[in-house]
């Protein structure tokens, strides 16, 4: 007769095979209990306020569960909760400024000229470069910085084919 292991005295890799497989709710508790405030504590450095870091944490939880299974144990669980609930909350905070950017730019107005119908590829690569420097005059020096990693990492990726994403 086989002996039932507590989940408490499982290891996390562990429970989350276990969890994976069978979509067990009350093991996931267990990983719940084990890293709801170190989730909390992270998302609180990217909130405004407790309640919208219990928010955060929720929305993180809920996440990791429907996720669990793309866990492959490369890592530690616990870096890759780590990761994940970094990466969920900085996706958080851009969707924030994005919403906050929009509401501040310009809005075209029906007496506005309409564009002309243009042909050349570079003459619309160059409309698009203008754009894009006129938003970025909108954006913090601090942001402005954040974006240009996060695009030097992307072309680091392609390049050299490697993903450092935990998803």
């Amino acid at each position: 007769m086989e002996t039932e292991v507590v989940p408490e005295s499982m290891s996390d890799e562990e429970l989350v095979r276990k969890i994976a497989r069978h979509n067990n709710a009350m093991l996931f508790a267990v990983l719940y209990d084990r890293y709801a405030q170190r989730v909390y504590n992270k998302c609180y450095s990217f909130s405004n306020s407790q309640a919208e870091a219990q928010d955060l944490t929720q929305d993180v939880f809920l996440m990791l569960f429907v996720k669990l299974s793309s866990f492959k144990g490369k890592s530690k669980f616990s870096t890759w909760v780590y990761a994940f609930t970094y990466n969920f909350c900085v996706n958080y905070v851009n969707r924030n400024k994005q919403r906050l950017m929009s509401d501040k730019s310009d809005s075209i107005s029906e007496s506005t000229k309409p564009m002309a119908v243009v042909d050349d590829d570079a003459e619309i690569a160059n409309m698009r470069s203008e754009k894009l420097k006129k938003a970025l005059e909108l954006i913090d020096p601090e942001d402005k910085k954040n974006i240009a990693f996060k695009i030097s990492r992307r072309y680091i990726d392609k390049r050299t084919d490697l993903n450092f994403r935990c998803w």
